[in-house]
This record gives C-alpha cells, structure tokens and sequence, in this order.
C-alpha cells in the first residue's frame, strides 16, 4: 500500500489520539489509586491490615498525628517498622512518620527521653506519649486512644463493703478490667465516703459492683444526692440481696425481678446452665454494630421505669433466647414453669440518659456483675461490651468501638521423644529444602527430554 502525505497524517492523528488516551488513562488509574484503596489480607489474624476498632479509632482523630521512631540505621529492623505504621497511614493519611539515629543525634534522643532501640514517640493535639518495643496494635491502639481523650476521665468505685473492686486480683474482681481502662486512659480512684462529704462531684461516673454486706445509710444518703445531683453511674446488680441500695434503685425507677436465668444453649457450649449467652442487642450507640457473643454468670432480669423522672431508657442485652427466668429455687437440673417462670429472651441491662440542669446524666445497670471479672472478662466480647458502656457513661461515644485483639502468635513445638522430633525435623527441612530441589530437578529433566526432541 502506497502511503501518502494525507496517510501519513491519518496514522500521526491516530497514534497522537492513542497516546494522549493512554495517558489519560495511566493518569486516571494513579488518581484512583491515590484516592481510593483496597486490600485484603489473607494472613492469621489478619496480621497486615488494622482491626475494625483501630480503623475506627484513627479515623474519628481530627487532625494529624505525628510519630518519631528512635532507631538505628538498620534496614531490615526498619522495614518492619514501616510496614507496622503504614498499617495505620493506610486509615488516616495524616499520619506523619519519621526515623532518628541515636547514635548519630544522642543529645535530641536524651531531650527527647529515649531509653530503648525502636522506641516510639506520638504526638497528637500538643500531647504525647511513648511507646516501648515490642510494639503491637492493641499496645499502638490504646496510645492513640489515650491521646484522644480531650481531658482526664476519672473512675471512682465504691470500696469497703465487699464490692468487685476494679483493682483487685481475685477471679471475684474486676482487676483485668480495671487495667485495660488504665490502658485507655481512664484513671481509677476509690473515695472514702465515711469522711468524704458527698461523692466527688470531678469524676466521671461513680462504679457499685456487687457489695456483699450492708452500706451505712450515711454513705447511701451521699450516693442518693450523688444520683439526684446528675452524676453519672455503672451499676452491677448480682444475685445478693440489696444490702441498701434499694433506695437508689426507687431513686432511678428500677425494675428489679427476683429470679435467676436459665440458658439451655449454655450447655451446648460446655458451659452450665446458669450461664446466659446473649442472642441479641438494643438500639444504643453501646450496642451500635456491636455483634459480638457475650457471656452472663448468674444473670438477673432487669428494667427501668423512669419516664416519668424524665429518664430515656434502653434495654441493651437480651440473653437465653430459648430460656427462661426461674423465679423458684434452683435444685437439681431446672425445668420450665409457664405459671411461674417468665419465657426468655430476657433483657438483663438498661441504658438511662436524660437532662439535668444542662448536663447530660448517664446511668448503666447490668444485672450480672460477673460478666466483668476477672474469670470472664476474656470471653467473647464481655471486655468490648464493658469499654463501650464506660466510655458511652464518660460521654466519649466516638470511642464506642470493637476493641483490637492481640494477635495469635504461631508456634512450631518440637517434641521433645527422639522418633517424633526426628519426623518433625525432617518435615522441616523436607518443605524447606527437598521440595525445592525436588521442583528443580524435575524442571531441568523435563527442559532436557524437550530439548532432544
């Protein structure tokens, strides 16, 4: 075919419109790119991306964050390093990173208060915080959390009269739960009230677990002003008798039905029959997206008629979906009673809220107070449900989330008999060097029998 000037011209225009298309393309995909992300991690644990709670975490922080990592020139240690923190720039591009030599800047590094190789230092809202290696994302998640916290959030716990005391060691306390709110920034304090005043009126909510004997009235008269007064409360209403509290309770319109609750599925998991699995949650920003399984030793049924002292209430947890509420006496294996018993699901917490004197009063009543202890704290997500109501109760809803669990470490156990740490060595060394060989012998004897063909 003979080309011409006009030919010639045709194909320029072509190839000109095929090259400006195709950069506009590249061009299009970068942008993309750039904007929009995606990413799935198919590892144990998910141990390249960030849990939903610490996504959830990062994104609700306005403004940046800045980290310096204190660390030698050592590229490999390094990479490890960034491929942590880019975990968290993936979430919140404002995230800003940086290294620091030691040994080349010793003066800003002791300033600064280093005392260990790959130390990190994050800064947030003219606030800061060290973390010490080995760093993980639940110890990096906390941090965070710590630094968003706009001002100090003190605990206060009633103390004296028996109570699951949120410093305790026994598997009756709530110790392990009162140190991961340490963890969060919570700070835990046990005022006096037989020389106190009143309760005071600085701390963010005013914790009863359980006393198991009675409270002087002149304490209980300082915890009725407390209530009355708008402050804040975490109840948790176990099985005893009320040792005088009642009068609180009439104070907040609780409904308190005697009666333990009785969970057949309970078994179907190894547990006891005492034991209520909740199969459902209310509308509450605590129970928002919240779906995960949530254990109750010993649960009572719980409710709320406050509207008329102008209380919104919510019931947050249904239990023991094909169970019941035994009102009688438990001996033996229990059995439902239509005329006695009440048919479950049973709602065993309450959310109140309402105005008072411009300020939001906030209570939460939880008729299981061993969901929280140490003995149970691990199951499921009773810790997840337990951080959600105390920051709901501290007004830091943007916190409510599912809390980042510490990943599962993979362990290779050696046996320690001769016969069995033989085959596990081999099985090492097997899918570790003989298989490759094995894949390369076999390529050149096949690329051989072709080449003489």
């Amino acid at each position: 075919m003979k080309i011409n000037r006009k030919l010639r011209i045709q194909l320029f225009m072509q190839n000109s419109i095929f090259v400006v298309l195709f950069l506009s393309l590249v061009g299009l995909v970068g942008y993309l790119s750039f904007e929009f992300h995606a990413a799935r991690d198919i590892t144990q644990s998910t141990r390249n991306t960030l849990t939903e709670g610490s996504v959830n975490v990062v994104r609700q922080m306005k403004g940046p964050v800045n980290i310096t990592v204190y660390a030698s020139a050592d590229d490999n240690y390094r990479k490890g390093i960034v491929d942590f923190v880019s975990r968290y720039q993936r979430a919140k591009r404002d995230i800003n990173f940086k290294f620091v030599n030691p040994a080349e800047n010793p003066k800003q590094a002791q300033e600064a208060g280093v005392r260990a190789e790959g130390e990190f230092i994050v800064e947030y809202k003219n606030k800061s915080e060290h973390l010490l290696p080995p760093i993980i994302e639940q110890d990096m998640t906390n941090l965070l959390v710590r630094l968003a916290r706009e001002k100090s959030r003190n605990v206060m716990f009633l103390d004296g009269h028996g109570e699951r005391r949120l410093n305790g060691l026994k598997n009756y306390d709530l110790g392990e739960f009162g140190k991961q709110l340490e963890k969060k920034g919570f700070k835990l304090s046990n005022p006096d009230l037989t020389l106190s005043p009143d309760v005071p009126a600085n701390g963010a909510m005013l914790v009863i677990a359980s006393p198991q004997v009675d409270i002087p009235e002149l304490e209980i008269s300082k915890i009725k002003k407390y209530v009355a007064d708008g402050g804040n409360l975490f109840w948790l209403i176990d099985q005893d008798a009320m040792h005088g509290l009642m009068p609180v309770a009439e104070l907040l319109g609780l409904q308190l039905t005697p009666g333990i609750v009785v969970d057949p599925m309970a078994a179907q998991y190894g547990g006891d029959y005492k034991m209520a699995f909740a199969v459902q949650y209310g509308e509450h920003p605590i129970t928002q997206s919240f779906g995960l399984r949530t254990l109750f030793p010993l649960a009572r049924q719980i409710d709320a008629n406050g509207q008329d002292r102008g209380w919104a209430v919510s019931h947050l947890v249904d239990v023991a979906a094909t169970g019941w509420l035994e009102t009688s006496p438990i001996e033996g294996n229990p059995k439902f009673d239509a005329k006695k018993d009440i048919g479950g699901p049973i709602n065993i917490a309450v959310a109140m809220e309402r105005k008072i004197e411009n300020k939001t009063q906030r209570v939460v009543v939880v008729g299981s107070g061993g969901f929280l202890a140490n003995t149970f704290i691990g199951n499921g997500g009773n810790l997840d449900l337990g951080i959600n109501m105390i920051n709901w109760l501290a007004g830091d809803d943007s916190l409510i989330t599912i809390q980042p669990k510490p990943l599962k470490d993979v362990n290779i156990i050696i046996p320690t008999d001769a016969k069995n740490r033989l085959l596990a060595i081999a099985v090492f060394f097997g899918f570790r060097l003989g298989l490759p060989i094995l894949l390369l012998i076999t390529g050149v004897v096949i690329w051989l029998k072709r080449r003489k063909r």
